[in-house]
């Protein structure tokens, strides 16, 4: 897997101890691109902690049933996205731009006690996000696209079809899984498919229940 200038190869080349960036219903998978508006201080410290060392970050949602912390902290999902920090911009008024490039997937060890604003984890990487998968193959690319079809059509948004039917099964299944506005069980789901064909088949299946039971976002455009 390349990210930026930086090949990771294997579990070694992923830090053991990395920042982590709970946020709701916000998925990275590997080799997407996930924006994020970084606006909290903590945040900013997190920023700025990643760019002095391996520029890495874990993105992870809080956990599905609400459970907290003893401080009223979220307590966070076993299963997150390590992401590098390809771009960063600042905007003058104390926010940070960034892009975040997945990595590849991890499962959270432990929440460890620090001393820093934010929070970080010791992980263990899924080494298997880090090499070419040959299950593409196996991916139904017609269903997926008739979903996808079904689902712009019934929420009026557009799609550039070329860029479509030119995207490789890996970047088009992972590239649509981060987009649709679906919520957090969703999206973890997603992101714990232990492969691309089974990605592929959940991200058919929420989405023919989204059409189902009528529960779309609309005027919107995928790029």
């Amino acid at each position: 897997m390349k990210a930026g200038n930086t090949s990771y190869r294997s579990g070694r080349d992923i830090d053991s101890v990395i920042p982590v960036f709970p946020l709701s219903a916000a998925l990275l998978l590997p080799g997407g691109r996930l924006p994020l508006n970084i606006f909290e201080p903590r945040y900013l410290a997190m920023t700025d902690h990643a760019l002095s060392g391996t520029r890495l970050i874990g993105m992870v949602q809080p956990r599905l049933d609400g459970a907290k912390r003893a401080d009223g902290e979220p307590e966070l999902c076993d299963v997150g996205c390590v992401g590098r920090l390809g771009s960063v911009s600042e905007t003058g008024d104390g926010r940070y731009l960034i892009t975040l490039i997945g990595i590849c997937r991890f499962r959270v060890l432990e929440e460890l006690k620090v001393r820093t604003p934010f929070r970080q984890c010791r992980i263990l990487p899924f080494e298997a996000d880090l090499h070419d998968s040959s299950d593409e193959q196996q991916v139904d690319r017609g269903a997926l696209l008739k979903a996808l079809r079904a689902y712009l059509d019934a929420n009026n948004l557009e799609a550039d079809w070329d860029s479509v039917h030119q995207a490789e099964d890996a970047s088009l299944v992972n590239a649509l899984s981060m987009m649709v506005p679906y919520g957090p069980a969703e999206k973890q789901a997603l992101l714990e498919a232990p492969d691309l064909k089974t990605r592929a088949d959940t991200l058919i299946a929420i989405t023919e229940i989204v059409l189902a039971q009528g529960d779309g976002e609309t005027g919107h455009r995928l790029q």
